[in-house]
């Protein structure tokens, strides 16, 4: 009671001291908890490609395998075409595998376009891509089909859309499938006939994409890759995906693909062929970010010993200005124990009221970041009990100090203090 009672008579300075603890706590919280929904963003995004998805990739000889391979085909315009993998050597790939893979992607990266009808728009990212696109990366029909090996064999100028680009330009329920649209690019005009229609998914880990409205956002217009090829720099690819069958082991496998373009490559002085399947990637991915969110909090930690600073500097004052109440207790009898906890006592609950209310400050920034991601909040409650654990070990260790010298005061020289 009497530690609380001499909290109340200085609520302006308990306030001011608790200030350090809140903002550490707080921002403790509110990293750990934004890098817990960066992770499980990226877990989620990787997860949906699939766990039996492996990835091919032409890289220079001297790059790390993991980070190349992730980087996909950045570095395609600066490789030469017999560099990179043929058409002949996939299907023979293909061939060879056929009875553990199930499907593999093929992608050739066109631009970005506009499609327009009369004043109606729609921004679109033109991709060519392979009959296997589909199946990899999990993409959902609305209506009508995908694109097929016919329309790749034959080189057919047939696109699947998304249904946003279809809300865009086609009003008042009119059916997308079977019409043809023309697209802006670089001063040319390509033309296409809708065979299907896909439902966007946008990415959360695209930051900042909530800002845009659905006539500017930019979706995918699938192409096939064969058309997608026509005028491109590069013939052959730098990279594909594979997808494994259900039944086969996509470690074992992605060992077996390592050695075939191992073998496939071991002429080539300049590049190799790193093989990686998304597990891999996706440990990767998360280690990064657990490591930042870890090294972030770590500085934000400082805080707290700030913080903790801060309260004992307070709780040395009180000493100071409470010398002749001291005095005057220990003169009627009470013990320097007494003393000492009441101390402690009040330096423990500025640091417990300060990681409370730190909490609920660390909460509410991880919920504004978390949105600003358009990621899903993820708390971690043993991060909340640890940090409320060291607020308290910092009462008890900053506090002690100020409560030893307050027990320690001589009562007759304290009740001369003026």
């Amino acid at each position: 009671m009497l530690a609380v009672a001499g909290l109340k008579s200085n609520k302006v300075r308990s306030l001011l001291t608790m200030l350090g603890i809140i903002i550490g706590i707080g921002s403790v919280i509110a990293i750990v908890s934004i890098g817990n929904a960066l992770t499980a963003s990226v877990s989620d995004t990787m997860s949906a490609l699939g766990a039996n998805n492996i990835r091919v990739a032409v890289v220079p000889e001297q790059e790390d395998n993991t980070v190349a391979t992730m980087r996909g085909n950045l570095t395609q315009s600066r490789i030469d075409d017999s560099d990179l993998i043929s058409m002949e050597q996939i299907q023979k790939f293909q061939e060879r595998y056929s009875g553990q893979i199930a499907d593999i992607s093929l992608t050739e990266s066109v631009g970005d376009g506009k499609v327009r009808d009369g004043r109606l728009y729609a921004n679109v990212g033109i991709t060519g891509v392979s009959a296997g696109y589909r199946s990899i990366n999990n993409i959902t029909l609305e209506k009508g089909r995908f694109l097929n090996d016919r329309d790749v064999d034959r080189m057919r100028r047939v696109a699947v859309v998304s249904d946003r680009m279809v809300s865009n330009l086609f009003k008042n329920g009119e059916d997308p499938l079977g019409k043809e649209i023309d697209v802006d690019r670089d001063d040319e005009v390509d033309t296409y006939l809708i065979v299907g229609v896909y439902r966007y998914e946008e990415s959360s880990m695209i930051i900042g994409a909530q800002t845009q409205s659905d006539q500017d956002i930019t979706t995918p217009l699938y192409i096939p890759v064969s058309v997608a090829k026509v005028g491109a720099d590069n013939q052959n690819y730098q990279s594909f995906s594979v997808k494994t069958k259900s039944d086969v082991d996509t470690a074992a496998f992605t060992e077996q693909t390592q050695k075939y373009f191992n073998d496939l490559y071991q002429n080539n002085g300049n590049y190799k062929c790193t093989v990686i399947n998304m597990e891999s990637i996706l440990s990767s991915a998360t280690s990064m970010l657990d490591t930042i969110s870890v090294a972030v909090a770590a500085i934000a930690a400082i805080a707290l010993l700030v913080g903790g600073i801060g309260v004992m500097n307070i709780m040395l004052v009180s000493v100071t200005e409470r010398t002749r109440e001291i005095g005057t207790r220990k003169a009627l009898g009470a013990r320097s124990s007494y003393i000492r906890v009441q101390f402690i006592v009040e330096s423990v609950i500025i640091c417990v009221i300060g990681g409370a209310i730190g909490v609920l400050f660390g909460i509410g920034l991880a919920a504004v970041g978390v949105y600003l991601l358009k990621a899903s909040l993820v708390v971690s409650a043993p991060v909340i009990l640890i940090s409320v654990g060291f607020s308290m070990l910092i009462g008890v260790f900053f506090g002690y100090y100020p409560a030893n010298k307050a027990a320690s005061l001589d009562p007759i020289e304290a009740l001369r203090y003026e």
